[in-house]
């Protein structure tokens, strides 16, 4: 499966676009795809999308960078090369395949992936019941939101700069010691995994 992340210009799939586009094999993660794009002339932009994104309105208007269309044919691409369809990430479902299913519509590309997605709140949410016996419910709410998942897989993520690339690394690795209770980015091994999820 690939981890897909995308950064945007804001939360409005329609009126927004996509400036950084991020995917990473799960089973083979040397295979990766990271591309910084550019805006289209009528995309908006939301400033606080840029505060997380750490860009400017110059750069997300840099025509030297690929446009939004050359790197989701690109990704696209690899998919296709890779004949793997399956889509993961956090909140991958509502929101990156949603930016991209609304690209691939406005570019008249192909959409690669399966309709189906491996969300990492449903799976931590499983794991977390699992282990704990009830989720962290607050205000009849779950309270298992990325810090908190984080925590429960004894990561920790200070940045302040959100990057595609960065974020998919940082979902596989959780996925990975959920799943198989170990690491596979060395960058992460000084987070101890704990007690609960190793195999």
């Amino acid at each position: 499966m690939f981890i897909i992340d995308v950064e945007t210009s804001g939360l409005d799939e329609l009126k927004n676009g996509i400036i950084e586009v991020g995917a990473l094999k799960f089973e083979s993660p040397r295979i990766s795809y990271y591309s910084i794009c550019r805006l289209d002339e009528d995309d908006e932009i939301d400033e606080d999308s840029l505060k997380i994104n750490g860009q400017t309105r110059e750069q997300v208007r840099d025509p030297n960078r690929l446009t939004q269309k050359q790197a989701l044919t690109e990704l696209f691409g690899l998919v296709e090369k890779e004949k793997d369809f399956y889509a993961a990430g956090e909140n991958v479902g509502g929101f990156d395949l949603r930016f991209i299913k609304a690209r691939t519509k406005k570019y008249l590309l192909k959409y690669p992936f399966q309709y189906r997605s491996y969300d990492l709140h449903s799976v931590a949410s499983l794991k977390y019941e699992q282990i704990f016996k009830q989720l962290p419910i607050n205000n009849g709410k779950t309270e298992l939101g990325l810090p908190k998942i984080l925590e429960f897989v004894g990561l920790k993520d200070e940045r302040k700069i959100h990057n595609a690339l960065e974020y998919c690394k940082l979902e596989a690795e959780t996925i990975s010691r959920i799943r198989h209770g170990k690491n596979i980015f060395s960058e992460y091994s000084a987070f101890p995994i704990p007690g609960y999820l190793k195999k």
